[in-house]
Parts: structure tokens; sequence; C-alpha cells
């Protein structure tokens, strides 16, 4: 199998993946390419296309594949390259609940060996996002936890970061309209999950498959802090019936709210007024092992359908 990796420009200079590089290269053609500024991902994404590559990988984190596979979501579908992935950032949320290898040669022998399997997009007006678009509190940790407290403490550096900020945070008054009925809602937290966790490993769609043609909509409401054991609870239980955190599933749904209201596309920083989300069902060829979770039961490969 002939990889082309596209490596976020942070990472060019690992020594630990240059030797997994190398000791793949012993059974497969590996080329790199290194992104260095805004836009680099899209147009190294155009030329792997023209160049008739037939696998990419995105090495880097949960951003980095965001960017790729939005890349390839400006092209036809015949045209899209398969995607694989090497995960390298600070929390790797989409990776590790996917069941991607951490170590850097296994992740690459996955992405030249394995299978691809048709992966769910969701489309959030003009962008595209394979994990978890994340609103209100969720977005506002994310966008104000230093670079270098991410590093020191990985994921947990959000959650860190969150019990700080929840003291004064005050919820986002809007409307969650799903398939035209619309509803008032006072939100901490509002995702749109294609993907299960985010955050640095915080499960937000326990149940959420990236192969089954649904979005898993998730509202956490604002809650007393005696509740916060009960609210625990909701978030590991999926239920229509909880009282502070409720789940839909839909193919469509729709965010308005005045002032903007921060959200995330997969950790990529946003703020609209309102944003339309829909799913675009098996629309990326993903190289994943075969018992992720995150696909249904008795998914086939792509090459066997």
């Amino acid at each position: 199998m002939k990889l082309r990796i596209i490596l976020n420009g942070k990472k060019a200079g690992d020594e630990v993946l240059r030797q997994a590089i190398d000791r793949v290269r012993a059974d497969h053609e590996i080329q790199v390419r290194v992104t260095f500024e805004t836009g680099d991902v899209a147009r190294l994404v155009d030329e792997a296309i023209a160049e008739g590559c037939h696998r990419l990988v995105a090495a880097g984190g949960d951003g980095t594949v965001n960017e790729l596979v939005d890349a390839l979501m400006r092209h036809t579908s015949d045209e899209r390259c398969e995607l694989a992935l090497l995960p390298m950032g600070t929390a790797n949320d989409f990776a590790t609940a996917a069941r991607v290898p951490g170590d850097f040669e296994e992740a690459l022998r996955l992405a030249a060996q394995g299978e691809a399997y048709g992966v769910d997009v969701i489309r959030a007006n003009d962008r595209y996002v394979v994990n978890i678009a994340s609103g209100g509190f969720g977005a506002q940790v994310t966008a104000n936890t230093p670079v270098a407290l991410k590093h020191f403490l990985g994921g947990g550096a959000y959650t860190l970061s969150g019990l700080v900020q929840a003291l004064n945070f005050k919820p986002y008054d809007g409307e969650f309209i799903i398939h035209g009925e619309a509803s008032t809602q006072q939100l901490l937290v509002g995702a749109v999950c294609n993907g299960r966790q985010a955050g640095g490993g915080q499960l937000l769609a326990p149940d959420a498959y990236i192969n089954d043609g649904l979005m898993d909509l998730v509202a956490l409401h604002h809650f007393p802090i005696e509740a916060l054991a009960q609210v625990i609870a909701e978030l590991q239980a999926p239920k229509v019936d909880n009282q502070y955190v409720k789940y839909h599933r839909d193919t469509q749904a729709s965010w308005r709210s005045t002032p903007p209201m921060p959200i995330n596309l997969d950790g990529e920083p946003i703020a609209e007024s309102r944003v339309d989300f829909e799913v675009q069902a098996a629309a990326i060829a993903m190289v994943l092992p075969k018992d992720c979770p995150m696909l249904q039961p008795g998914s086939k490969p792509i090459t066997e359908k």
C-alpha cells in the first residue's frame, strides 16, 4: 500500500515518528507532506487527488483530521481519497474512541494494511464535522484553555479548566430546531455528535455510531449544584426522558441564538447566530480497526459491499 501522510507542521521534528516511518517503509511506500500555514491541508489534498493518491493519513490531532475531512468533502465522492489516522494531538478524541492505536508504528501499519469503512460526516453550514460540534460551556473551555496547560496535562487540561470556569458560567438562551420543530433551550452544553467524545475524553454520546446515517443530539440544561451526581449519571445513560441531559437522534437540526453561542467544529471555534446541521451518510472512506466500537455491529469494509 502506498501512503501519503499529511503531517501537522508542529510535529515535523518528532524523532519517534521518523523512526516509525522508517520501519514501516520497509514494507510500504510512504510519502510525507508537512503543513506550514493556513490553507496547506486543502492544497495538499487537492494535489493528492490530482496525482491519483489512493490513501491519505491525517497525522495530528482532531483539528488535523477535521481539516482533511473538510478538504476531501470539497471534492466529489468518486474523487475522495481514503483516509487513515495517525493520532499526534493533545486529546485525539476521535481516534481514541475509534481505537486507532496510539503507537505510531502500529497506527501506520493499520493505515497501510487496514480496510476502509464508509463513515458519516456532518455538514455545519458550509463546513464539515466528523467527530462533534459542541457549543456553549464546552466550546468556551476549549477556546480558553492555555496551550501550555494542554501540553502539561494532556486531555485533563480541559477538565481542570472547565471546573474553574463552571463557577461563573451562565447558560445560553436559544432554539434547537429538529426537523422544523423548535424548542427554547437554556443550555450549558449543546452537542451535535457523529463520534462519541470530545474535550479530552468527555463522553457526550456514548452510544453513537459513525456509520448509522444519524446525528446524536445532546443538550445539557442548566442545573443546581446539588444535582451534579444526577447529571453525571445522565451523561452516562442516554435517555430521551432525562431531566437535565436530553438526547435525540436525527438527520437534521439547527441552532439559533442571539448573541451567537461559541461553537467548536471538531475543536475549531466559530461564532454564528444560526448553524444548520445535516448528516452526509457514508461520505468518507476511513481506515479503522475491525473492532472499532463506533462502527455498527456487522459493518462491512467498503471493498466487501
